[in-house]
């Protein structure tokens, strides 16, 4: 019988078969726990000789990725840096939550954009948010969409929008978007 199976968590107590694999000593139900209890458990903690593992650091710097803007009251998309809430987990991207409030006054709307242009799959699909509310308030037409679509778009685009691409079909965080995604985002906004 293993006698790490069913030893209570050093944070809350609930059983769990997890344990420190340094020391091989403390358990935890969840990494979260062993992360917040590491500064407590640091001191205690004594390595084994095969086991050498430590918790992984906890990120704290602020993140940016770069974006396109298609700001309403500009002609043309333009290239901003959004910045990004810090990942919880170093497996979770490098961008897992934009902070988009400095561009839109209520919640966006989103769309994900999986194919280009002739419907070609995207390798990275784009991340479009976009203000619902000034599509159906009759707002000013969004004059960066109208340029680059030449202003064929069937439905008319206002407020702000903003794409961001994602780093990989599995959708965990943010790359560096730029010109070369515009042909497919004017194909969505064509089409939308």
């Amino acid at each position: 019988m293993n006698p790490h199976i069913h030893r209570p968590c050093r944070v809350c107590g609930r059983p769990t078969s997890q344990w420190c694999s340094r020391c091989n000593n403390a358990h935890y139900c969840s990494s979260e726990h062993r992360n917040a209890d590491w500064e407590n458990h640091r001191g205690d903690c004594r390595s084994t000789p095969l086991l050498i593992a430590t918790p992984p650091p906890i990120v704290t710097e602020v993140v940016r990725v770069p974006a396109i803007l298609f700001a309403a009251d500009e002609d043309r998309p333009r290239m901003v840096e959004i910045d990004c809430r810090p990942p919880h987990r170093p497996s979770q991207g490098l961008c897992p939550i934009p902070i988009l409030q400095p561009y839109f006054n209520s919640v966006p709307g989103q769309v994900v954009i999986t194919q280009g242009l002739n419907g070609e799959v995207l390798r990275f699909p784009l991340h479009v948010f976009y203000s619902a509310s000034a599509l159906g308030i009759g707002s000013p037409v969004n004059h960066a969409v109208h340029h680059i679509t030449s202003g064929a778009a069937s439905r008319p685009w206002a407020g702000n929008v903003i794409a961001l691409k994602f780093s990989g079909s599995r959708r965990q965080g943010y790359i560096a978007a730029g010109s070369n995604d515009l042909p497919a985002l004017s194909a969505y906004f064509l089409s939308y």
